[in-house]
């Protein structure tokens, strides 16, 4: 079973969609990867040698930032937003939808169950 980035990749998937397992990977990042170490989109996870699986690490550490550090980056970059209290920030901390969306009907996912007011 390969492990990268403290990552078990599933082993019978192809190695394109298995890299997305990783925080911070996606179809299009593990496609440049494989291209960079010239590795076949169509080959399994199970199927790779112990070779490819340390040429993947190392691309991967090379060039992206992934998993642990990534998580800290983004919890770092919204902390700071609150902090000097943008609208964003405000957002954030009012756990509201950040981008922009509506919030008359729907955005239920960011301000939680229905919270009904004044029934008597």
């Amino acid at each position: 079973m390969a492990r990268i980035s403290g990552v078990d990749l599933p082993k019978n998937k192809r190695i394109e969609y298995a890299l997305t397992y990783i925080f911070g990977i996606g179809l299009h990042s593990s496609r440049k990867i494989l291209d960079a170490i010239s590795i076949s989109y169509d080959k399994r996870t199970r199927d790779l040698s112990e070779a490819d699986v340390a040429s993947i690490r190392n691309e991967i550490q090379n060039t992206f930032m992934v998993e642990g550090d990534l998580r800290k980056k983004v919890s770092v970059d919204i902390k700071t937003l609150r902090d000097l209290g943008s609208y964003r920030g405000i957002r954030h901390r009012r756990g509201l939808p950040v981008r922009g969306q509506k919030t008359k009907t729907n955005a239920r996912t960011r301000k939680g169950k229905r919270k009904t007011v004044g029934s008597a």
